[in-house]
């Protein structure tokens, strides 16, 4: 079976994780694909596949070949995410030849180079899109459906591989896909997570994150006598949000440039609230940004009472970069696989986070892998046919490489 057709089919299950929920998985959804996954690995011939009671998905296949070489692993999330919906997907393939993409011609919905100029860079592939009102999924079961394809060639074929460690985790989109891993009994000595974008790329550095939840404490007493009493804790939150600097935000920031982004937020006169995440490459511009919402703070009980604002940080993740740099081979070895593959390898830093860069800091160096894919949690988002098929065929080129070279 190709890549992309096992995406189609991993892509009408509604796996969106849900970070309102104590459990794991968040969400039934993801459990019902773990099942799938665990049938498919067992027919594949990894004949240990088990689905973990918080719904891991593991499973190995174990080396053929001689002497002493690195045991690898590869790791995809089957969580999606929460900012566009996820259920009634419908897949389209579309012969891409230029120009835009009608993903509904009743609702007018269009994929554009015009938004979109990377398209461009398709023309002569196919895409897959949902019909514009759902996301795809692309991000990261374009991953899962890569890592399947190739332990399908691998098993088909003569290669010579040593032990090959896969693993699908559930939660990553709402920060917890790393929680519960069992490093353990995954087993290998360093892995990579398939859960990038436009084929190529190769990502060991990533953002320090942080969350912050604001919290306001207002005092509402009728408008007609509320002056020198009234405290409106919505306007009071809308003030610190003004405090921060306006262009350090998502929507004006690029390459290794950090920001503050504000996710959302309730209130009325006597509370309200603001949920942040706060990012940054750096460890020491990481620091002053948590910092700078600690002086907001300090300025806004100033003014209106001690109390009235509270901030509540933490931190979720730091950046890899430092875990992977002692091991620069596991980057070399991706480049050669893509070289090999006929593809140019990209290596950018990451402006998000992956489970891989938990699973760093656990003792698993984890760098990141394209699948392919482009516009993630969005109704935009596709992914091109030929990228899966060679992001299968560079997994197993690695496979491949890694058994003909001593432990490292």
């Amino acid at each position: 079976m190709r890549a992309y057709e096992r995406f189609i089919t991993y892509a009408e299950y509604p796996t969106m994780s849900d970070a309102t929920k104590d459990c794991c998985p968040s969400t039934k959804g993801q459990l019902v694909l773990a099942n799938l996954l665990k049938d498919e690995l067992i027919e594949l011939g990894l004949t240990d596949a088990r689905v973990d009671k918080n719904g891991y998905v593991y499973a190995h296949l174990e080396k053929n070949c001689d002497g002493d070489v690195n045991d690898i692993g590869f790791i995809a999330h089957m969580d999606t995410s929460s900012d566009a919906p996820d259920k009634n997907i419908k897949p389209k393939i579309h012969e891409y030849n230029g120009g835009d993409i009608i993903l509904s011609e009743k609702d007018n919905i269009i994929l554009s180079p015009k938004e979109y100029p990377s398209l461009e860079s398709y023309i002569g592939q196919h895409l897959i899109t949902s019909d514009g009102k759902t996301l795809i999924g692309a991000d990261d079961k374009a991953g899962i459906a890569e890592i399947m394809t190739a332990l399908e060639k691998l098993i088909n074929s003569d290669i010579k591989h040593g032990k090959i460690s896969v693993a699908f985790t559930p939660d990553e989109e709402i920060g917890r896909g790393a929680d519960l891993f069992d490093v353990a009994h995954f087993g290998a000595d360093y892995a990579y997570t398939v859960d990038g974008g436009a084929i190529g790329e190769i990502e060991y550095e990533n953002f320090n994150a942080a969350s912050a939840k604001v919290t306001v404490q207002g005092i509402s007493i009728h408008p007609g006598s509320a002056k020198n009493k009234m405290k409106n804790a919505s306007k009071i939150a809308f003030e610190f949000n003004r405090m921060l600097p306006r262009y350090e935000t998502p929507e004006h920031t690029e390459g290794y440039e950090g920001f503050y982004h504000l996710t959302d937020m309730s209130g009325h006169i006597e509370f309200a609230e603001l949920n942040y995440i706060i990012r940054d490459h750096d460890m020491n511009s990481f620091t002053d940004r948590k910092e700078c919402f600690e002086r907001c703070a300090r300025a806004i009980n100033e003014e209106y009472g001690e109390g009235t604002l509270t901030v509540d940080i933490k931190d979720s993740y730091y950046n890899m970069k430092e875990k992977i740099l002692p091991c620069m081979h596991i980057i070399d070895r991706a480049k050669a696989a893509m070289e090999q593959s006929g593809i140019k390898p990209i290596v950018i830093p990451i402006r998000g986070g992956t489970d891989g860069a938990r699973l760093s800091f656990m003792g698993l160096p984890c760098p990141n892998l394209s699948t392919g894919g482009e516009n993630f949690h969005s109704r935009f988002e596709f992914v091109s046919v030929e990228a899966m098929e060679k992001m299968s065929d560079i997994i197993l080129k690695i496979i491949e490489n890694v058994a003909k070279e001593p432990k490292m």
